[in-house]
């Protein structure tokens, strides 16, 4: 189910934000606004999802409720400041590649793993890293004009600085998700989870009303949304979807790290990102020529190659597991004979 949120919401809410940009709209503090605001949706499950998941819990000390605030917080900007950049990227860039660029993040999120978790780097990881750096890079290469038709060569240059930042702040965010579930809410259930994204949204949310006022780009909404090309309620509409599938996608981002880890949480977001650019064809025109293409096969192939070593570290714990197991039947075995 998380991994279904992660895809869904991650290609739907980058489509969206595309779409608000190709009709009319101007504002990223609005954009940035709409990946954030759509927490009120999770209230209800945080009420109905059960507290504690045994009695256990009760044995593990709990830290307070001034160290949690100051984690949220935390977790808050650095959410509203990253979203930001992907708003700025998104913005200046063609949708297709967007999400190519994107693709940097598992290897940031591996990087930041191997500092925070002792993650180790496996040939296969490795080499995942190289081809996700390696199809980033090629995208650097994209000089075809048709990339360039609306942007100038410096608003281009600014769209990829700003999503490679994104995509380094979000491997970050996931690393010390991770961190915090691991060494502060021990024991907990996925009413924590809930939890996390309402708190740090709020935080995020304020961040950005305060960025949307300060700005003065709330003075012009009036006007973007009346010369909005598909009319005043689709901008409304576009808006609020982008805002629920951006929650989906970050309540199955947080829910995986919970789960499994922060690296496999970014490995599935990954797995959804060579999606974009074909629904980027389709929908937005975008052209498909060979550097994307190849981009594209290179972040592919780097997803598969961390899956691999996934299912080889999942391999050998199933066979350490029943090694171990039939060493504890040793000793019983030995006494009824």
């Amino acid at each position: 189910m998380y991994a279904f949120l992660v895809i869904f919401g991650q290609s739907v809410s980058t489509l969206l934000g595309r779409l608000y940009y190709d009709k009319g709209g101007k504002s990223v503090w609005v954009a940035t606004l709409a990946q954030l605001a759509g927490f009120p949706i999770l209230i209800p499950c945080y009420c109905l999802a059960p507290p504690k998941s045994s009695s256990k819990n009760g044995q593990i000390q709990q830290p307070s409720a001034l160290i949690l605030a100051l984690v949220y917080f935390c977790f808050g900007i650095c959410l509203a400041a990253y979203s930001l950049m992907y708003s700025i990227g998104l913005l200046n860039l063609p949708v297709s590649i967007f999400s190519l660029i994107c693709t940097s993040q598992l290897a940031f999120n591996a990087l930041f793993s191997f500092f925070l978790h002792s993650q180790k780097f496996t040939p296969f990881i490795i080499n995942s890293l190289v081809l996700l750096t390696i199809s980033s890079t090629l995208l650097i290469l994209q000089t075809d004009s048709a990339s360039h038709i609306l942007v100038s060569k410096g608003k281009y240059a600014t769209g990829f600085l700003c999503t490679i930042g994104a995509s380094a702040g979000y491997g970050l965010m996931l690393s010390l998700t991770q961190l915090s579930f691991k060494k502060l809410l021990k024991g907990e259930t996925h009413a924590k989870v809930f939890e996390m994204v309402i708190c740090q949204s709020v935080v995020a949310t304020s961040a950005a009303i305060v960025g949307l006022v300060t700005s003065g780009e709330w003075r012009s909404l009036s006007i973007e949304m009346a010369e909005f090309e598909l009319g005043k309620f689709s901008y409304a509409m576009t808006l609020i979807e982008t805002a629920i599938a951006s929650q989906f996608f970050v309540v199955g981002a947080i829910g995986l790290i919970f789960e499994v880890s922060s690296l496999f949480s970014n490995a599935i977001s990954v797995l959804g990102l060579p999606v974009i650019p074909i629904l980027a064809v389709i929908f937005f025109h975008d052209k498909m020529d060979a550097i994307k293409a190849i981009a594209m096969i290179l972040a592919i192939w780097g997803f598969v190659s961390y899956v691999y070593q996934c299912y080889l570290e999942n391999k050998g714990a199933k066979s350490e597991y029943r090694g171990g197991s039939e060493v504890s039947k040793s000793p019983l075995l030995e006494e009824v004979s």
